[in-house]
Parts: C-alpha cells; sequence; structure tokens
C-alpha cells in the first residue's frame, strides 16, 4: 500500500520520492519504533555491543535521530543501503523514513 502511495506522490518529471502530498509522519507514529527495532541495537546508549558502531552515533531520542537525519535517510534508501547491516528494510518503511526525516518538522 505504502509502495503505492510512494509512487502516487514521485516527482511527474523524475518518479523520484517527493515531499508533495506526504502524510503526517513523525517520531511518535512512526520513528521511535523505527528506531527502536532497526537500529538501536548497535546505536543505542545501552547497547551491551555496539558491533563497532562510533560511540558518538546514537539514536536514544528524536533530538539524535535528527542530528543524522541525512546520513539515515541515505543509508537507510539508498538503492545499496548500507545499514541495518542484519539487512534491508522494507520498501514500505523505508519510505516512511524518508516521510518522516526529510518531510517531516524537524524534532518531531
Amino acid at each position: 500500500m505504502l509502495l503505492l502511495l510512494w509512487l502516487a506522490c514521485g516527482d511527474d518529471d523524475t518518479g523520484e520520492l517527493s515531499c508533495r502530498d506526504a502524510p503526517d509522519v513523525n517520531y511518535h507514529n512512526f520513528g521511535e519504533s523505527f528506531l527502536r527495532h532497526n537500529c538501536q541495537g548497535c546505536h543505542a546508549s545501552t547497547a551491551e555491543d555496539r558491533y563497532g558502531a562510533p560511540d558518538f552515533v546514537l539514536f536514544d531520542t528524536v533530538e539524535q535521530a535528527w542530528n543524522w537525519s541525512d546520513r539515515i535517510v541515505a543509508t537507510v534508501t539508498s538503492e545499496n543501503p548500507s545499514m541495518p547491516p542484519a539487512g534491508r528494510v522494507s520498501e514500505d518503511d523505508q519510505v516512511m523514513l524518508y516521510w518522516w526525516l526529510e518531510c517531516g518538522k524537524e524534532g518531531q
């Protein structure tokens, strides 16, 4: 379903995902759960084994996630994503992540 929304909201000229008509995606209705399930295994301050994740790259709070928003989007939604290293997230979650961090209001 979200893939269809992604295609419907794409730029008419390029077919790329855009923020035009994007739904309200924020930390509370998506980001918090996404980060907990896909990122905090390595990027939480309480992670027992960070598997090489730098100590300064933390996603415990919405503010910390927004500090890294460009990098998160690039490494999760690229054609060949490098994060999360345990496996690619679904296309639906990639779209939601894009809408949250590229189209949403910073800090929300």
